[in-house]
C-alpha cells in the first residue's frame, strides 16, 4: 500500500515558515524578487558580451561556416566546404549559428543566446526549487546560480556547456511538474504528468546532441525522484519512467539516424572519431575514453600525455588537476564552483535529517534528492573520471548548488527555534564565508586585500547573531542572517563580476579576475593564475599551425596580411589544408573561404585519407597546404608516424614546391 501513499498538496509557507493568509491578497515581494533576480542575471551576462570576440575560435569558425552552408549547420561542420565536423555534434552550434543568420556572424549574435540560456537557466532553476520549497528558496538558488563563477564563464562564452546545463535544468523542472501534476485525483493529472516525463526525456536527449552522454549525469537523480515522490502508483510510475526513456531515445536518436543514413560522401567527416561515426565517438571519445582515460584522454593520460604538444600531465590544472575526492575543491575546480559547495553538503544532510521520518511523499526530501542526486553524481564523476577533463564542465553542477543552498536554507530557517537548525544555519553561513576567503587568498594570490576579511568578518558576524538569537530576538536573527549572506556570498561575488568584465578566449577558459604577476595566457586566455607546469600547448588553446605574426589576431595568434590576401584570391572548394582544427579555424575567421583542417583537433583522425586528399588535389578542390609547426598532426588521439596527416604532409613536400608567405611555409598544389 506504500506505493499509493497520498502526499500532501504543496503549500508555499512565508519565510517565518508559516502558510500564507487566505485573506486572497497576492503577494508581491516574490514577484519583484524574481524580475531583480532576471534582471540582474541578464545585466551580467549581456554587458560587454563581446568583450571575449570570437571566444572559442574552434566553435566559432564552425559557427561562421554555418552561415555560409546549410550542410555545415547541420553536421557541425568546422568549415563551409564540410571536410571535418567538430569533435561534439551540433546542438548548442544550432542555435548560435540561427542567431548568426539572423542578425549577421559577429561575437555579439553568436554569444546572444549562450546569455539568454544563462538567464533561461536561473529562471527555470527559481522555478523548479520554489514549487517544493517555497519562494524564498527558489530565490535562493537562482542567486547561488548567478553568482557562481563558471557559470558567468560559461553563459559568456561559445563551448556547448551553456545548452547542456540548461536542457539538464529544464529537465529537474519538468519532473518536479510531472511529480506534482500526480497529486490530482482525475485520470487527466496522470496524463499530464505522463506529458511532463516525455518533456524532461526530450530535454535529457537534446542534451546528448549538445555533449553527448555528459547530459546522463542527472538521469540518476531524476528516475530516484520520480520514483520516491510521485504519488501516483508503482506501476504507473514505471511506465511514465519508460515514457521518458523513450522520448529521451527519439531526441537523441534521430540525429544519430541521420548521421548514420546520410551517404557519408555527401556530408562532413564526424570529427573525434574512428569511423565516421557519432555513435562511435559518443561511446569512445566522448564516453569512455572521457572516462576511463586511454583514448581521447588528454591531460589524464598516464604519463601526462596531453593534447598536440604534450606537457599536460594530470597535475595542470587546464585538465583538473589529478583525479580524487578533493577534485572540486584543488586549484583547478576550486574557483570555479566550491564557493557554495560546503554549504550545499552540509545542507543536504540537513534535508536527509529533517525529513527522516516524513511520508514518502514529501517535497522537501524530494527537493534533497532531486539536486544531492544531481550533485553528489556529477561531482563524483568528475572527481574520479580518469580521461579529458576541464575545469569549465563544473557548471553543470551550478543548479544542483543553487538548489540544495536554497532548500535546505529555508527550511533552517523556518525551523531557527530548535537549536540545532539554527546552528547549522549558522555554520552553513560561516563556513561559505571562510571558505570564500580562502579561495581568494589561495587561487588569486590574496586578491581584494582586505576586502576579503572584511567578508570574512560579516560572515562570522552574522553567523553569531544567529545563533545566539531567541524566538524572542526575531530581528536579532533577520539581521545576523542578512550580514551573514552578503558576507558569505560577497567572495562568490566578487570573483562572478571579475569574470564577466574578462574577456576569454581559446579552448579551456577559467574564471575569475587577472591577478598582476599570473601568465596572461593560461589555458582558455587571461586568467588568475599561471599554467601549473606547462605552457598553454598547441592543441589546448593555442592554434596548432604556425599562424605567423603580424596580421588579423584570432584567438591566441594572428594571420598575415599575406597569407589572407593569398588565400582569399582563391576560389577552390578550399583555399587551403592544414594540420589541426584549431589551426583551420584561425584561418577560417581570418579569411572568407573553407580551409581544411587535416586530421581535426589533434591532427590524429583519418580524414582526408591520403588517396582522398590527392583526389581532391587532382580535382582541383585544393590550391595550397599550409605547413604547422612542430610537426605532422603527432600527438592528440594517436597521431603519429602513420598518421593520415604525416602521410599527406610527406607526400606534399615530396611533390610540390614550397614557399614562404607571411613567415608561413606554403604548398601550392595547383602546380604541376
Amino acid at each position: 500500500m506504500v506505493s499509493t501513499l497520498p502526499a500532501p498538496a504543496p503549500v508555499t509557507p512565508t519565510p517565518d515558515g508559516v502558510a500564507p493568509a487566505t485573506s486572497g491578497r497576492p503577494r508581491r515581494w516574490p514577484v519583484v524578487g524574481v524580475v531583480v533576480l532576471l534582471a540582474a542575471t541578464a545585466a551580467l551576462y549581456l554587458t560587454d558580451l563581446t568583450s571575449s570576440g570570437d571566444a572559442n575560435s574552434f566553435y566559432a569558425a564552425a559557427v561562421k561556416s554555418g552561415t555560409e552552408s546549410v550542410t555545415a549547420w547541420i553536421f557541425g561542420s568546422l568549415d563551409a566546404a564540410n571536410a571535418i565536423t567538430v569533435d561534439k555534434p551540433p546542438g548548442a552550434l544550432w542555435l548560435m549559428v540561427l542567431s548568426a543568420r539572423l542578425f549577421g556572424y559577429s561575437s555579439f549574435s553568436m554569444l546572444l543566446p549562450q546569455a539568454l540560456l544563462g538567464v533561461g537557466t536561473v529562471a527555470l532553476t527559481w522555478a523548479t526549487a520554489r514549487r517544493w520549497a517555497g519562494d524564498a528558496a527558489g530565490l535562493v538558488a537562482g542567486a547561488v546560480v548567478m553568482l557562481t563563477p563558471v557559470a558567468a564563464l560559461m553563459f559568456r562564452f561559445n563551448n556547448p556547456d551553456a545548452l547542456l546545463v540548461f536542457v539538464m535544468t529544464l529537465s529537474a523542472y519538468a519532473v518536479v511538474r510531472a511529480v506534482d501534476a500526480g497529486r490530482g485525483l482525475a485520470a487527466r493529472s496522470a496524463h499530464s504528468a505522463a506529458a511532463w516525463m516525455v518533456v524532461a526525456g526530450a530535454a535529457i536527449g537534446f542534451g546528448f546532441l549538445t555533449k553527448m552522454g555528459e547530459a546522463f549525469l542527472v538521469l540518476p537523480a531524476l528516475g530516484l525522484v520520480y520514483l520516491v515522490a510521485s504519488p501516483v502508483r508503482l506501476r504507473t510510475r514505471l511506465l511514465h519512467l519508460a515514457a521518458a526513456f523513450v522520448s529521451l531515445v527519439i531526441s537523441a536518436g534521430w540525429f544519430v539516424a541521420l548521421v548514420a543514413l546520410w551517404p557519408a560522401a555527401a556530408r562532413p567527416y564526424i570529427g573525434g572519431s574512428e569511423n565516421n561515426s557519432l555513435w562511435e565517438l559518443a561511446l569512445g571519445y566522448n564516453g569512455l575514453g572521457r572516462l576511463l582515460g586511454g583514448s581521447g584522454a588528454g591531460g589524464g593520460a598516464p604519463g601526462g600525455a596531453g593534447l598536440a604538444g604534450g606537457g599536460m600531465g594530470r597535475a595542470n590544472t587546464g585538465f583538473g588537476g589529478g583525479a580524487g575526492v578533493l577534485r572540486m575543491v584543488n586549484t583547478a575546480f576550486g574557483g570555479e564552483i566550491s564557493w557554495f559547495l560546503p554549504a550545499a553538503l552540509l545542507g543536504l544532510v540537513a534535508l536527509l535529517v529533517i525529513t527522516w521520518r516524513a511520508p514518502r511523499g514529501d517535497t522537501l526530501r524530494a527537493s534533497a534528492i532531486l539536486w544531492g542526486g544531481w550533485l553528489v553524481v556529477s561531482a563524483g564523476v568528475f572527481s574520479f573520471m580518469d580521461g579529458t577533463i576541464h575545469p569549465y564542465y563544473a557548471v553543470v553542477l551550478a543548479p544542483a548548488l543553487g538548489g540544495l543552498v536554497g532548500s535546505a536554507g529555508v527550511a533552517l530557517w523556518r525551523r531557527r527555534r530548535s537549536l540545532p537548525a539554527r546552528l547549522t544555519l549558522a555554520v552553513m553561513i560561516a563556513i561559505t564565508a571562510g571558505w570564500g576567503t580562502y579561495l581568494m587568498g589561495r587561487d588569486a594570490d590574496g586578491w581584494l586585500g582586505w576586502g576579503r576579511w572584511l567578508m570574512l568578518g560579516a560572515g562570522v558576524l552574522g553567523a553569531l547573531l544567529l545563533a545566539l538569537s531567541t524566538a524572542r530576538l526575531r530581528t536579532l536573527a533577520v539581521a545576523g542572517l542578512l550580514v551573514g549572506a552578503l558576507g558569505a556570498s560577497g567572495g562568490a561575488a566578487a570573483w562572478t563580476l571579475a569574470t564577466a568584465a574578462t574577456g576569454h578566449t581559446g579552448s579551456i577558459p577559467t574564471s575569475g579576475p587577472v591577478v598582476a604577476g599570473a601568465d596572461q595566457v593560461s589555458p582558455g586566455g587571461p586568467g588568475r593564475r599561471p599554467t601549473d607546469g606547462a605552457a598553454n600547448p598547441a592543441g589546448a588553446g593555442a592554434p596548432t599551425g604556425g599562424a605567423p605574426a603580424g596580421g588579423r589576431a584570432v584567438g591566441q595568434s594572428t594571420t598575415s596580411t599575406q597569407l589572407v590576401d593569398l588565400l582569399n584570391a582563391t576560389d577552390t572548394r578550399w583555399s587551403a589544408a592544414v594540420i589541426g582544427s584549431q589551426s583551420a579555424a584561425g584561418y577560417i575567421l581570418a579569411t572568407d573561404t573553407a580551409v581544411m583542417a587535416i586530421g581535426g583537433w589533434g591532427g590524429s583522425d583519418d580524414a582526408p585519407t591520403l588517396a582522398q586528399f590527392q583526389a581532391y588535389v587532382e580535382a582541383g578542390d585544393l590550391s595550397y597546404l599550409i605547413a604547422s609547426d612542430g610537426g605532422r598532426g603527432g600527438g592528440g588521439r594517436g597521431g603519429g608516424s602513420d598518421s593520415a596527416a604525416t602521410q599527406i604532409t610527406t607526400w606534399v613536400e615530396a611533390t610540390y614546391p614550397a614557399t614562404t608567405v607571411g613567415g608561413a611555409t606554403v604548398y601550392d598544389l595547383t602546380s604541376s
